[in-house]
């Protein structure tokens, strides 16, 4: 399926050594914001408190978020899950003496920002005693208003400590080096060494940029973040192969073109694919990026960089450094394999 067709070969490859200086000055500030500033990693990584509480009509998120900025915890995530009414809180971890103090330091805060969102509710915290249906009698924190109803209730709290998070960190780079690495080896299997070096470094350009933003900015960086990144990687690697395959059809059709030109062929033939995919993929993101609210603002911001600048890097970058390793017709088409023969529909590649 095509949208359009471009009849004359547009040379991208003529301008590849201007704008690799440029991706190459990107990535050396992405390194240095890294370096210099760092990730402003959530509580996931850092350790924290969470709250889970259950209003009895629709939940104003903003008044919640208000509420609880009021007490000065630091970075405090206030969002919706669930129904309408459940709100999810996580309060970070304010010093090192809570963290050495566990779930108890956890509990003081979680019944401060309890007694903030009541106040803003126009309640008073106290204790309920309830039997559960083992024939326990439990006391958990209330909010009453003065006709008796309960206009937000307390569903659970829990502690995650710096060691969760530690882990947790630690699980995500490996989960992005051992991604990193299949990716390399099915380059490699699938194409040829040079390919493999090229659409490698092309995904890494990608992922430094985008950790670069979020060092830069400042923007928070949590699990949410790091699956968008894996899930860049992903498509980053698609589109290099949907070029690389391409390359290997043309070099196997076109005898006399030389490497340059079967490059600028490869991609210039697949544009329309690529408007179609990464146009739909965009649209689906940009959505999630205005209508998600701040649960997804960060995983749909990083989307959007890595698709921006995976399409710039598997044209601009893996191409140009697969053509400057000096890739060509015999790394990819076997010595007296079939050569591809226009009329046969079976022959070569399809994409």
């Amino acid at each position: 399926m095509e949208f359009f067709r471009i009849r004359k070969d547009i040379p991208f490859m003529r301008h590849v050594l201007v704008l690799n200086v440029i991706s190459f000055v990107t990535f050396a500030l992405a390194v240095f914001f890294l370096a210099t500033r760092g990730l402003h990693l959530s509580i996931e990584f850092t350790g924290g408190t969470l709250m889970e509480v259950e209003y009895a009509q629709t939940a104003d998120v903003g008044r919640t978020r208000e509420a609880v900025d009021k007490l000065g915890l630091g970075e405090v995530q206030v969002q919706k899950f669930g129904t309408s009414r459940d709100v999810l809180i996580r309060l970070p971890v304010r010093s090192s003496s809570e963290a050495g103090g566990g779930a108890k330091k956890g509990d003081e805060l979680a019944a401060q920002a309890f007694a903030a969102v009541c106040a803003a509710e126009q309640g008073t915290v106290g204790r309920k005693q309830y039997t559960t249906p083992q024939g326990e009698q439990v006391s958990r924190p209330s909010c009453a208003k003065a006709d008796g109803s309960e206009p937000v209730r307390l569903q659970r709290t829990e502690f995650v400590g710096p060691s969760v998070g530690a882990e947790l960190a630690r699980d995500g780079a490996l989960a992005l080096a051992v991604t990193v690495l299949g990716i390399m080896i099915y380059l490699a299997f699938r194409f040829e060494w040079k390919f493999s070096i090229a659409g490698i470094v092309a995904n890494l350009h990608d992922v430094v940029i985008i950790l670069g933003f979020f060092a830069f900015f400042q923007w928070e960086f949590s699990l949410a973040v790091l699956a968008a990144i894996l899930a860049v990687l992903g498509y980053s690697v698609n589109e290099s192969v949907v070029i690389f395959d391409r390359v290997r059809e043309t070099f196997r059709r076109m005898r006399k073109m030389t490497t340059r030109e079967v490059i600028d062929h490869a991609i210039t033939s697949t544009i329309s694919r690529t408007v179609i995919t990464h146009g739909s993929t965009q649209i689906m993101v940009l959505s999630m990026l205005v209508f998600g609210g701040p649960t997804l603002h960060y995983f749909a911001v990083a989307l959007t960089i890595g698709i921006l600048f995976g399409i710039y890097s598997s044209i601009f970058v893996a191409a140009g450094i697969a053509m400057w390793l000096g890739v060509k017709r015999e790394d990819l088409v076997k010595v007296g394999a079939r050569e591809h023969d226009p009329a046969d529909p079976n022959a070569g590649a399809v994409v």
